[in-house]
């Protein structure tokens, strides 16, 4: 039991405690997480700081609606197992979205606190609280409700998919999901680097949901093993969560040169094949110089690989300013601590190539900000004559994805919109009755949490839709 109960003003006066890190020395060259994780002292100030709003802001800014104060209460006053309870019953995957979840712009960013210095550190203190259950199961058994006798689908067992199947399965509903790939997780397995998510932690999550009936099947290709139809013929209900896996390229000259590759391909090769390794069945280049082009946290978790697999210097070329870089403070900053160039404020025009077909530069244009586009950022512009050659030996382009149309084209009822993905209502309803959607299948290449969202409020949905049919 936490010793001490403070007041408002006392709270006040606490600093918001700082996460211990690998030294950028070490983990530059190992594949170990870099942030440590808050100690339990340090947890428990943390939560002190929390000055438990009677409106709660920090929840508006939540996609899957986790009741913050409740849990971070429950921690101040050392309720270890109360607060994992709270966390775990708002939050199917919670070791793994206080990792990878950019707090700073939701949850963080709404909190009063912040508006006079700095937010309580509700990340950290979620994975406190995560990994504090996974260490001690026993304290937070995995609950079953009776079964419904009815049966869901969900293809993709990414973040959407497996935070619908842990909803529905907590109703007592049949959950089957379906993953393409031979192991589960989707992004979070293949896009996510070690050093950022650690596979066992994604597992663990995974193991969680099994143990309350969920059911997983791999080297299932919906689209070629089955199509939608197929299933929505077996089933009461289907949630397709399958992603935007389809790569998007730089269409500049030199691209299908050797020692070119998406970061969907490159991250996908290490992090779900062990490239890394010496005898790897599908190794991937180690560069003397790589350059990755693109400025979210996808090109930086590329960059930060190269690095880790030996390059000697490792570039990330950005059209835009840093102020207007996607990827997450905290990215960038590990970026840098880690030696990573930035070559701002430059466009990629060509990747030239030996006479052998191999990358040896890639030639760029500087640019300046002009007018605002539809983004809302302002337009780069090239400025002439201002051409240059970065001198390397890979490049990476990391310039997002898009929705693959392998499921699509096999179920022509799927009302798309003009980029190939999926049309659905304000409850994730498709065209398709009692076919739902949701992710970056529907929404395009974002965040896990804005996925994990979408498949809470479809689960929801679909939660509705099934006792609205029930016979």
């Amino acid at each position: 039991m936490h010793p001490q109960r403070l007041t408002p003003k006392e709270r006040l006066q606490l600093s918001r405690q700082v996460m211990p890190a690998q030294d950028a020395a070490q983990r530059r060259a190992n594949f170990a997480e870099v942030n440590l994780g808050l100690p339990e002292t340090l947890a428990l100030i943390e939560a002190d700081r929390c000055l438990q709003c009677k409106n709660p802001r920090c929840m508006l800014g939540c996609p899957v609606n986790v009741n913050i104060p409740r849990f971070l209460e429950l921690l101040s006053q050392g309720r270890l197992p109360e607060a994992a309870r709270s966390l775990l019953h708002d939050n199917a995957l919670p070791a793994i979205t206080g990792r990878v979840c950019p707090q700073e712009i939701q949850c963080e960013c709404e909190c009063i606190r912040a508006k006079k210095g700095e937010s309580v550190a509700v990340g950290h203190l979620e994975r406190f609280v995560a990994d504090w259950a996974r260490a001690h199961p026993e304290a937070v058994p995995v609950l079953t409700a009776p079964p419904s006798g009815r049966r869901v689908a969900i293809v993709g067992s990414g973040p959407a998919g497996l935070t619908a199947a842990g909803e529905l399965a907590r109703n007592g509903h049949d959950v089957t999901v379906y993953e393409a790939l031979h192991r589960p997780g989707g992004v979070l397995v293949y896009g996510i680097p070690e050093f950022r998510l650690p596979k066992q932690i994604v597992d663990q999550e995974i193991d969680r949901l099994r143990q309350a009936g969920v059911k997983i099947e791999c080297n299932v290709v919906i689209g070629r093993t089955y199509t939608v139809p197929e299933l929505r013929a077996r089933f009461d209900a289907v949630f397709i969560a399958n992603g935007a896996g389809l790569p998007a390229f730089m269409n500049i000259p030199g691209e299908n040169l050797k020692g070119v590759y998406t970061a969907n391909e490159y991250l996908t090769r290490v992090n779900l094949m062990a490239a890394f390794a010496p005898d790897a069945d599908t190794p991937v280049l180690r560069p003397r110089c790589a350059v990755i082009v693109g400025g979210g946290n996808v090109a930086m978790d590329a960059a930060r690989t190269a690095r880790r697999l030996g390059a000697e210097r490792v570039v990330i070329a950005y059209r835009r300013t840093k102020a207007e870089m996607p990827a997450r403070v905290e990215e960038v900053h590990h970026a840098e601590e880690e030696g990573i160039d930035f070559e701002l404020l430059c466009a990629p025009l060509e990747i030239l190539g030996t006479d052998r077909k191999w990358v040896r530069g890639l030639r760029c244009v500087r640019m300046q900000l002009g007018e605002p586009d539809a983004s809302g950022r302002r337009r780069p512009v090239p400025i002439p004559d201002s051409e240059f050659v970065i001198e390397c030996d890979m490049v990476v382009s990391a310039l997002g994805t898009r929705a693959n149309p392998l499921l699509t084209a096999t179920c022509r009822d799927l009302k798309l919109n003009e980029r190939g993905n999926i049309e659905v209502d304000e409850n994730g309803l498709t065209s398709m009755p009692g076919v739902f959607a949701g992710g970056d299948i529907v929404r395009g290449a974002a965040t896990v949490i804005l996925a994990m969202g979408d498949g809470k409020r479809a689960a929801i949905a679909i939660e509705r839709y099934l006792l609205e049919t029930k016979a």
